[in-house]
């Protein structure tokens, strides 16, 4: 497995990073992550503005212009034989003296790392995940806000650890106020008598990039979208709901807690955005990475 450190690829055993970097010591540092179909990313400039949009939230500086990562994710692909992958981009704060002063760091880590496409069984798509509802609360958004995609993830990795020790796929958090805001890395929808719903931003919620592409489909197929603040007695009412993230693209979910959501299974809705999310995909795909067309 090749990894991109800094200005180089390096096999996976050499992709060595300090123990005094900032990311290591104090979770300070963002990351993005990305699809890649046949040798096209998805929505990379969307990805791409995010990422830098999250490093100038946090004050990093991030050298590599926007040009640049084309030929980077192309090799990347091509060193691992990938046609079809997910990309995680890293940047931390760098390597510095013990301290959370972010003077302390000259320049920033840059790590992307590659690998194959986790696939999906045909009953997990048609029968959806479960969810459990975690009493871990999402971070306040005067605490960090919800748009600096940060490697600072324990927040979300406790709120998995409560899914995993009950059987649940994932876990949905709620804010602070008690209304749904969103699961541990992915956006939630769901559905009530043809209406869609989704979490406003103002609930401390990432402006998902999947979500985003949703809402727009939506739209133009006529469906009423509404974003608000919601409660868990709402979403129990649902006659169907889905969560969406890079990776998953549109997951119906069956279940939260013991509470079967709809029929408890993909419904009529989420069937028709996730088939137009399939039919336009082609549209949201940017140009062959010139390396891995080679």
């Amino acid at each position: 497995m090749w990894v991109y450190l800094n200005d180089r690829f390096v096999q996976k055993e050499h992709a060595l990073v300090s123990v005094f970097d900032h990311g290591f010591l104090y979770g300070d540092g963002v990351y993005e992550t990305l699809r890649v179909y046949q040798g096209r990313v998805l929505l990379l400039e969307r990805h791409v503005a995010r990422l830098r949009r999250s490093c100038e939230l946090i004050g990093l500086d991030l050298s590599i212009q926007d040009e640049e990562w084309m030929p980077i994710l192309g090799e990347l692909l091509v060193r691992n034989r990938l046609q079809d992958a997910g990309l995680r981009v890293t940047i931390s704060r760098g390597e510095g003296e013990v301290g959370i002063d972010p003077g302390l760091c000259a320049r920033p880590t840059v790590v992307v790392m590659a690998k194959p496409v986790g696939v999906y069984t045909d009953q997990q798509q048609e029968q959806g995940v479960s969810l459990h509802l975690s009493a871990v609360r999402r971070n306040p958004e005067c605490a960090q806000s919800p748009q600096i995609k940060a490697i600072s993830f324990l927040n979300n990795i406790l709120a998995k650890h409560e899914a995993i020790r009950v059987g649940a796929d994932d876990a949905l958090m709620l804010n602070m106020e008690g209304q749904v805001a969103e699961c541990t890395t992915s956006n939630i929808f769901f559905v009530k008598k043809q209406r869609l719903h989704t979490p406003a931003l103002e609930c401390g919620i990432l402006k998902g990039i999947t979500r985003d592409v949703v809402m727009e489909l939506a739209a133009k197929q006529g469906i009423c979208v509404e974003e608000g603040r919601y409660t868990m007695a709402q979403l129990f009412q649902a006659d169907e709901c889905f969560i969406t993230n890079t990776g998953i693209e549109i997951m119906a979910v069956s279940k939260i807690g013991d509470s079967q959501i709809g029929k408890g299974k993909r419904g009529q809705l989420t069937d028709e955005l996730g088939s137009a999310y399939k039919g336009n995909l082609n549209r949201f795909l940017g140009p062959y990475l010139a390396a891995s067309n080679a």
